[in-house]
């Protein structure tokens, strides 16, 4: 009870940002523009600068165990397959649909969530892990729902596609920033003065802006439409995606913090992608809105509670 008190503690500071957005969006009328700022300036500039001044330290950093990507993705791809056979024989969804939904159940809010938690609850020495989830993230779990709403539709996938879906990955301010911040590590003098210092301005609001961005987007969903299946898909995201991505780490042998990270990451809300994969195919936006807000609650429960479960303690 101690270890779970202990990390909400640590946590639920970052989850009453997110209430603050909610309510200056839902009850204090804040406008769809300044939302839309807050949301641009976070992930265009604050988390970048965060991010690149972090990674650009990188190689003065002990190396991370690569395999927390078998154990992160290989756990995704496994529920992913699961919820596709729960869509299809609980609620009898179609090809799309079922892809759509599976996907809600692995894919994480790893950038808005995922380091603000990590680095709160884990410290910074989670932060190369982290990050390193982050570069493959959107790659992996992107190509895979679009070759799965592909076969569903066509019964084949285009390789046209899968370099849209890398062209946009790359060109991510979030994974730039931590491809551009690790290579200026390792083949480039460390920063001056004058750029650092004002790195590392910007990234001190990083956290807090994201997460009340965070909070002034849920606040446009609601929790009515389908809420049996939102119901399901987030206790697929918050209870069966950490599980088996903790089994994977110790069968794996991974290290207790390479553990805590991939866990922690699978333990998180769903990210706000989905919604947007369920909008570009035109299926389960009802579903998908609402479990984004669920998920996000629930996790200021369930989050510390499998970090507790962990006997993590940084």
């Amino acid at each position: 009870m101690s270890g779970f008190l202990h990390h909400f503690s640590l946590a639920s500071p970052l989850f009453l940002l997110v209430l603050l957005g909610y309510a200056l969006a839902r009850w204090n009328h804040w406008p769809l523009a300044a939302s839309d700022a807050i949301t641009r300036f976070a992930y265009a500039v604050a988390m970048p600068a965060m991010l690149f001044r972090m990674m650009s330290g990188m190689s003065k950093l002990p190396a991370v165990d690569v395999r927390l990507l078998l154990a992160f993705f290989g756990g995704c791809f496994i529920v992913f397959i699961l919820g596709r056979l729960i869509g299809i024989a609980v609620f009898h969804l179609d090809g799309v649909a079922q892809s759509v939904f599976a996907l809600g159940g692995v894919f994480s809010n790893n950038v808005m969530l995922g380091i603000a938690i990590a680095k709160a609850t884990l410290g910074d020495a989670a932060l190369p892990a982290v990050s390193l989830v982050i570069v493959f993230n959107a790659l992996i779990l992107w190509t895979l729902v679009t070759v799965s709403v592909e076969w569903a539709r066509h019964g084949e996938f285009s390789a046209r596609g899968f370099g849209k879906t890398v062209q946009g990955v790359l060109t991510n301010t979030i994974v730039a920033s931590i491809l551009t911040g690790t290579l200026w590590g390792y083949i480039a003098p460390p920063l001056p003065t004058f750029v650092d210092a004002p790195l590392a301005m910007l990234g001190q609001s990083a956290v807090p802006l994201s997460l009340v961005a965070l909070g002034m987007g849920l606040a446009a969903y609601r929790i009515r439409e389908g809420l049996p299946i939102s119901l399901a898909m987030s206790t697929i995201k918050l209870v069966v995606q950490p599980l088996i991505v903790w089994l994977l780490a110790r069968a794996l042998g991974l290290a207790p913090l390479e553990t805590a990270v991939v866990t922690l990451l699978a333990s998180l809300a769903t990210g706000i992608n989905v919604y947007m994969m369920a909008q570009q195919f035109r299926v389960m936006q009802g579903p998908v809105a609402a479990a984004l807000v669920l998920t996000t609650l629930l996790s200021a429960v369930t989050t510390p509670l499998v970090l507790s479960m962990l006997a993590w303690n940084p």
